[in-house]
């Protein structure tokens, strides 16, 4: 029975040294073995490609006007409110006028006692005149001195000089009483624009600061709510492929679910940086978009987002821009020759010196195929193909994790084919 046994337990234990090492063979083997890579594939087909830059902004008119007295004084009249349209020359705002009608008073007074002096001045000169005329004629005859005559001709000319200085008198004077005038007419305030009263800063029985001696109070702003613009910010990456008369759509915070159209008017030469000094400073470029067709809906000072359309390509070779990646496997950059040998440092530094080659991943047979492809523009989920590939052929697009970094040349892969269904609840 002993012997029995002790045979028994060799057999299983033979069996089990047996099946060790054919797992281990087995995973040996299979180690060896490329792992199968599941991706998803899609056509290289024709598409038109729109390339956009994305920009946010707020919403402006295009004039706005802000409204001031040039005098100070009181507002004994309002008559408008915020929100209200006006139409230009109507009647805004009336400034207290007492002082002002005072001093116009006193100017006018002033200029017609100018004008009385001019009168008295040219009498004089008149009589004076016809002394000297007198005088000449008996100097002729010799019944009058030279010295009479020398007299006769001096009080003329001070007559005459009294005369042109009253005229000058009067002009001054008059000058100034129309200056009074003008500032007595500035105490009434009308509208320079047709549009809308965007912002209102005072009431009536408020006194305001006039703009003639200092800042002044700003009283109201008026906009020209007909043409409206969204000024953004571009990057300054993007700016330069931003002109005048590219088209956009305007995307408004306050009005979802609507875009308008616009189109691009002006576009800033001056940088405006944020956050100077920093790892996060930003440079961006102020750009106008006009919108073609406003709406009442949009105010001043709204958020929006503007999708400019900076290059548009038709019928054109396409693949998701998933698809294309980079790679650094054969990639050997141009090396100057030094003494014959190519220094193995200066090699590895040219090599990060060039930009890396775009490559797609063919579907060929259940094997990646990695191709070399010149790109061109790109939109949201497609990008141009120039050079490497042809329309219909089968382009590995998924996952990302495998065509950007686990996808060699000659890779085995498996077609993910699952697709998936959505119940509705």
């Amino acid at each position: 029975m002993a012997k029995r046994k002790s045979k028994k337990r060799r057999i299983i234990l033979a069996i089990v040294i047996l099946l060790v090492i054919s797992i281990v063979v087995i995973s040996f083997v299979s180690g060896n073995k490329d792992e199968v890579i599941k991706v998803t594939t899609s056509k290289v087909e024709r598409r038109t490609i729109i390339q956009t830059v994305s920009a946010v902004g707020k919403i402006e008119p295009e004039t706005k006007v802000k409204v001031s007295s040039e005098t100070s004084g009181e507002i004994i009249f309002l008559g408008v409110r915020e929100g209200d349209t006006v139409r230009a020359g109507q009647l805004l705002v009336r400034i207290k006028p007492d002082i002002f009608e005072t001093q116009l008073e006193q100017f006018k007074a002033a200029a017609e006692a100018a004008k009385v002096q001019i009168e008295i001045a040219l009498a004089e000169k008149v009589r004076t005149e016809n002394e000297l005329r007198r005088v000449t004629e008996l100097y002729q005859k010799e019944f009058a001195s030279k010295q009479e005559l020398e007299l006769a001709k001096a009080n003329y000319e001070r007559a005459l000089g009294s005369y042109n200085a009253s005229l000058s008198n009067y002009q001054q004077a008059l000058a100034a009483y129309k200056q009074m005038q003008k500032s007595f007419e500035r105490t009434t305030i009308y509208s320079p624009i047709n549009g809308v009263v965007t912002s209102l800063s005072v009431e009536k029985g408020e006194k305001v600061v006039g703009t003639a001696q200092m800042a002044g109070t700003e009283i109201m702003q008026i906009a020209d709510l007909s043409v409206m613009n969204a000024i953004v910010e571009v990057d300054e990456n993007d700016i330069v492929n931003v002109k005048v008369g590219d088209s956009a759509n305007i995307e408004v915070d306050a009005i979802p679910d609507e875009i308008f159209k616009g189109v691009v008017v002006e576009t800033g030469h001056s940088a405006i940086a944020s956050k100077l000094g920093t790892q996060d400073e930003v440079t961006n470029f102020k750009v106008k978009v006009r919108f073609l067709k406003p709406d009442r809906r949009l105010r001043p000072g709204m958020s929006c987002n503007a999708e400019i359309q900076t290059q548009k390509r038709e019928n054109v070779l396409a693949v998701p821009l998933q698809a294309v990646t980079v790679r650094m496997e054969g990639f050997t950059p141009k090396s100057d020759v030094i003494s014959g040998e190519i220094e193995k440092e200066n090699t590895e530094q040219k090599m990060f010196k060039k930009t890396p080659p775009s490559v797609v991943f063919l579907n060929e047979k259940g094997k990646a195929k990695m191709v070399k492809v010149k790109t061109g523009i790109s939109d949201k989920g497609f990008i141009e193909i120039i050079e490497g590939l042809q329309e219909g052929q089968e382009v590995i697009s998924g996952s990302f994790m495998a065509v950007s970094k686990l996808l060699k040349d000659g890779s085995p892969i498996k077609v993910d084919t699952t697709k998936y269904v959505f119940k509705k609840k």
